[in-house]
């Protein structure tokens, strides 16, 4: 399926540092909760993310990354989700999207 142009720029991603990770044992599916620091505009935003395959909670901390930041907030078990990591899936495994060298938080991708 196809989207237009305009269906392209309402999809706000946005560059933030992962700032906390913490277990999430009520997720369906092993999951951490993660805060991410999205700049002095948008502010810190919670997550809940598959990653726990591929990385360990320190090795989060202070990594900067990509997210939607503009959908609905999702409750997921007890944790109200308010942006969605952006990762590339190959099966179970998901490897979080990134910046290529460091960026100020709240930096918008096009």
């Amino acid at each position: 399926m196809k989207i237009s142009w305009s269906d392209f720029e309402k999809i706000e991603m946005r560059v933030g540092t992962i700032i906390e990770v913490n277990d999430f044992p009520e997720a369906r599916n092993p999951s951490y909760q993660l805060k991410i620091d999205f700049g002095a505009e948008l502010g810190v935003k919670k997550t809940s993310a598959q990653i726990t395959k591929r990385y360990k909670k320190e090795d989060l901390l202070g990594k900067q990354t990509i997210a939607v930041v503009n959908f609905p907030k999702k409750q997921i078990a007890n944790f109200m989700s308010e942006c969605l990591l952006l990762g590339a899936v190959n099966a179970d495994e998901v490897t979080i999207i990134q910046p290529e060298a460091k960026v100020p938080n709240g930096l918008r991708v096009s």
